[in-house]
């Protein structure tokens, strides 16, 4: 026997578990895009002094397809990177100066090299202009980052100067002005 006094309840309650469930299923997503809508804050106070990080280090061999430039790669300022596990230092155009920051790069490079790695700098320059003045700047480049590496305790042994190589294809100018430095 029921009366419909019971089935009033009964429809009371389902209402109020769907309302209740309804009012959790807003919340989640409420939160969801709030969380989206607001920037990362860095996990640490001094993270604007570390090295940007694209990617991480591969086991395997670098892919045959090189990634997009970074966006800081695009501009013509100094700049840094580590891609791959290649710490990347771009040069505006013309000049020889590291970017701000250089040392805070450099930080696993010294170590490992502190661990027996060689330590192998490469510097690149575009086909414009004068092929000789464009090499002359890629090797001063060069230098730069291995007085960098030198000051930071890297002994001269453990350093390797590739001669500047000419970049061909589609790269972007602000790849043209790069040295890479590569573990061994």
């Amino acid at each position: 026997m029921s009366s419909s006094s019971d089935d009033d309840q009964l429809g009371l309650i389902l209402a109020l578990v769907f309302a209740l469930v309804a009012l959790v299923i807003a919340l989640v997503l409420g939160a969801a895009l709030h969380r989206r809508d607001t920037p990362a804050l860095p996990a640490l106070a001094g993270a604007a002094a570390l090295p940007v990080v694209t990617a991480p280090v591969p086991a395997a061999p670098a892919p045959a397809a090189l990634p997009a430039p970074s966006a800081q790669a695009m501009s013509d300022a100094a700049s840094i990177t580590v891609e791959y596990g290649v710490v990347k230092f771009y040069f505006a155009s013309g000049k020889a100066d590291l970017a701000p920051g250089a040392g805070a790069a450099l930080v696993d490079v010294v170590r490992a090299a502190r661990t027996g790695k060689k330590v192998v700098i490469a510097g690149f320059h575009d086909p414009r202009g004068h092929a000789a003045v464009n090499a002359e700047l890629a090797r001063q480049r060069a230098l730069a980052v291995r007085d960098a590496l030198k000051a930071a305790g890297v002994a001269d042994s453990q350093i390797t100067l590739q001669k500047p190589e000419q970049m061909a294809g589609s790269g972007s100018d602000a790849e043209a002005r790069r040295v890479e430095i590569r573990l061994q």
